[in-house]
């Protein structure tokens, strides 16, 4: 299993207002462990279940604002595209090769940086990709 979460936050279907703020668009976000995900039924999922009082949950997530991603589909569209890159320049033709062919590889801070986008001003933002 995946906790996958964050990655549909923002996403016209995921729950939670849209705030426009400082010009952009942003859905609210509110994880599972939060203290107002608690108040709303989820502390039982935290071992809290039996804590009476709001102000003594131990809270074991954050409430936020995420940039707001358009519709689901169409970041479901962006992921499936990611991955049959990713297939491509391995070489494998289903998941199962996918599956055989792929090593975690570790890379330093300043490999990171390297590997994105860099000594420029993006003019016109890409769909699936986002500068953190």
């Amino acid at each position: 299993s995946v906790m996958i979460g964050s990655l549909f936050a923002g996403t016209e279907e995921s729950p939670g207002e849209t705030i426009l703020y400082q010009g952009r668009t942003y859905k609210a976000y509110r994880g599972m462990g939060s203290i107002g995900a608690m108040g709303q039924g989820s502390r039982d999922r935290y071992g809290q279940a039996d804590v009476a009082e709001a102000s003594k949950l131990v809270p074991e997530g954050i409430e936020g604002r995420v940039p707001y991603k358009g519709s689901l589909s169409y970041n479901i569209q962006q992921l499936v595209g990611g991955v049959r890159a990713g297939m491509g320049y391995l070489g494998c033709r289903d998941v199962p090769a996918l599956q055989t062919k792929a090593r975690f590889m570790q890379i330093t801070a300043a490999g990171l940086r390297e590997g994105h986008v860099h000594d420029v001003f993006i003019t016109k933002e890409a769909p699936n990709y986002r500068v953190e």
